[in-house]
């Protein structure tokens, strides 16, 4: 699928997805207009999207990883439906195991975290969830940079996407939790 070429290509843009066509070419050893080519012809086949992620720790975010059972596919469809506009779910993965759904979520504060977990705007909290497990992450590895869906957040809705009401939640009126970045509660720094 990749030569040599795209290969460098793609290793430069991994590193700074700003590089000019100039930077790159100087790289490979081709003019700019052969490196934007290229470049194009991965974009257009989608092997690749240019986009920007945010650094979970300069935002001091906190991050956790849920893994869930789900007892059927019409179930884990109707979670996958709900939860399709949540501005506070990085990744969602189905997995081959005992475990057939995953996501990468985060929060402003510890609190906000902590009703992740367990209010009804949790993964956790679904109907059709026979167990899950909720981990909180120390650090990210490698590369904090990850693609938060901001442009799901600051719509001023009523209700939260997946359907919870942040006004009427006890956790939220103790200001134990910033809301939902989609609604008009929200309180937080994002």
């Amino acid at each position: 699928m990749f030569d040599k070429v795209d290969r460098q290509i793609l290793s430069q843009l991994v590193r700074d997805g700003r590089a000019s066509y100039k930077r790159l070419g100087e790289v490979v050893g081709y003019t700019p207009m052969g490196v934007k080519r290229r470049v194009e012809k991965l974009l257009s086949q989608g092997v690749i999207r240019v986009s920007a992620s945010l650094n979970v720790d300069a935002l001091r975010l906190y991050t956790a990883l849920i893994f869930l059972e789900i007892e059927s596919g019409e179930a884990l469809d109707r979670i996958m439906r709900r939860f399709e506009e949540c501005p506070r779910i990085v990744y969602l993965f189905s997995l081959l195991s005992g475990y057939n759904l995953a996501a990468l979520v985060i929060a402003e504060d510890r609190d906000t975290l902590e009703s992740e977990s367990m209010e009804r705007c949790s993964l956790r909290s679904q109907e059709g969830v026979r167990r899950t497990e909720f981990y909180p992450i120390g650090e990210v590895l490698y590369s904090p940079y990850l693609p938060i869906r901001i442009d799901l957040m600051h719509r001023g809705l009523e209700i939260a996407p997946c359907g919870a009401e942040c006004g009427g939640c006890s956790r939220y009126q103790a200001g134990k939790c910033v809301g939902c970045p989609a609604t008009k509660f929200y309180r937080g720094p994002l």
